[in-house]
């Protein structure tokens, strides 16, 4: 909604460097660039010219270069250079965020985030085990 294809595409790569897919999914399955593009309409609408001014500078980083076809550890490295701007710590908050959102906000595609942490969000809670399992008359 606020990105286009091409800078999507950088925050999707950066995102895949935040949170790496390793044995559990990561950023890019969990799909968290939705989450991010939604939020810089909705709640982080007062961050998107950190955005914008972002994905210029990761650009004149990169020679031009989309970040996700450099080799990893140039990604890593770029990533490194610019962990302290504010373009960086946005999305990297983004990215933990929509990894662990509610999926219609976005991201935490299939409800990936929460498997990985054991999140049950069936709304079936139940009482302790204990005193307040008893009957009335049992007390």
């Amino acid at each position: 909604t606020f990105l286009t294809k091409a800078q999507a595409a950088e925050i999707d790569a950066m995102a895949a460097q935040i949170y790496p897919t390793t044995a559990t999914p990561g950023a890019k399955e969990a799909q968290v660039i939705y989450f991010i593009d939604l939020a810089l309409v909705t709640f982080a609408a007062d961050r998107q010219e950190v955005y914008a001014t972002g994905l210029k500078d990761l650009a004149t980083r990169t020679g031009g270069k989309p970040l996700g076809s450099l080799p990893v550890a140039q990604q890593i490295a770029l990533l490194t250079a610019i962990q302290n701007t504010p373009f960086f710590r946005a999305v990297r908050d983004h990215t933990i965020m929509g990894m662990f959102s509610a999926p219609q906000h976005g991201g935490n595609y299939r409800k990936a985030g929460w498997q990985q942490i054991g999140f049950d969000d069936s709304l079936n809670f139940r009482t302790p085990f204990g005193a307040y399992d008893k009957a009335e008359g049992d007390w």
